[in-house]
């Protein structure tokens, strides 16, 4: 899902989300992720772009020529994604469905192109940008001066760094086992204790700070390509909790088991933007996206996949271009 470093910085929140699954489009999937039961309701805004569809007449064709000339010519946008991290995004019969993919559709048929997402691994998102595998990410990232600047959890510079157009504010929530069995409020509370995370994550960084705060009691982190792994960590009694999103964090525990293996734990925290992640001199393709996500925000698609996610809570009325902090 990097970012989600990777996703914020630190405490806890993400949002509340139980969704009806539905496959969004033409959306491709390469690899595999997680596996959620379908709901066979219709998604509100997720049929997909068909290749130059909205690029004929009006406001739908100005937005087309935004677009660096070589979209234009192949009508489709690369995205890269982790799909495993529910309602963001998961896979379902070999498709990539959620938020994110349901407001890439969205985008894709204000701009007149597909938005095509494959699957990988989060802490390798940046990456791809960088090689040309991927045009964009859209997988629940945080933006952060980090990520903007290329810089690694200590503040050395360790690549060019992305441009953000933000489209979401979530902040983070601990998941603990049900029955929440040691008690756990708050960070402080993990002190002492094991705990599990997604690699590459802001996340994760939030427990290496928190390590350093609990001194001499210590805290242990065992960190996991995928979120899945950690949840099962906790599942299983290995660790007292895993940090996630809110909304995330509330779809497992609403979710996994039928609501008998987790529990949300404290208050959500630390508010922060996801953002679309763009190569810093794609700014073009980065001005496009924003015209189109603010053009989704002003017809009312933008909340109505929201809305169809349970996921309003986050909801922002009008896009920004690295506002994370």
């Amino acid at each position: 899902m990097t970012a989600r470093t990777t996703r914020r910085t630190t405490a806890l929140s993400r949002l509340s989300a139980v969704a009806a699954v539905a496959v969004a489009g033409t959306l491709v999937l390469t690899g595999c992720g997680d596996q959620t039961k379908k709901d066979d309701t219709a998604p509100p805004s997720s049929s997909a772009a068909g290749a130059g569809s909205s690029a004929t007449s009006g406001a739908a064709d100005s937005l087309f020529s935004k677009l660096p000339q070589k979209y234009q010519d192949s009508k489709v946008i690369q995205v890269g994604t982790d799909a495993s991290y529910a309602p963001m995004e998961q896979t379902e019969d070999g498709k990539i469905v959620g938020i994110d993919p349901d407001l890439g559709a969205a985008l894709g048929e204000k701009l007149g192109v597909t938005f095509k997402f494959t699957n990988g691994k989060f802490d390798g998102l940046i990456t791809s940008l960088q090689t040309g595998r991927s045009d964009i990410v859209m997988s629940a990232m945080s933006d952060t001066k980090a990520r903007q600047g290329g810089l690694d959890d200590k503040g050395k510079k360790i690549g060019t760094g992305v441009d953000f157009v933000d489209y979401y504010n979530s902040g983070s929530s601990l998941l603990v086992a049900k029955g929440n069995p040691k008690g756990v409020k708050t960070l402080d509370d993990l002190c002492g204790q094991t705990v599990a995370v997604q690699r590459g994550t802001i996340y994760e960084d939030a427990f290496k700070k928190q390590k350093t705060a609990c001194g001499s009691k210590g805290l242990t982190i065992q960190a996991f390509d995928t979120d899945a792994e950690a949840q099962t960590r906790v599942k299983a009694g290995g660790a007292v909790a895993d940090l996630n999103d809110t909304p995330v964090a509330a779809y497992i525990a609403q979710t996994s088991g039928k609501g008998a293996d987790f529990e949300v734990a404290g208050a959500p925290s630390d508010a922060g933007p996801f953002g679309i992640a763009v190569s810093k001199d794609a700014t073009q393709l980065r001005d496009a996206l924003k015209a189109a996500l603010d053009a989704i925000m002003a017809d009312g698609t933008y909340t109505k996949i929201l809305q169809k996610w349970n996921a309003t809570t986050g909801a922002i009325t009008a896009s920004a271009i690295n506002g994370g902090s």
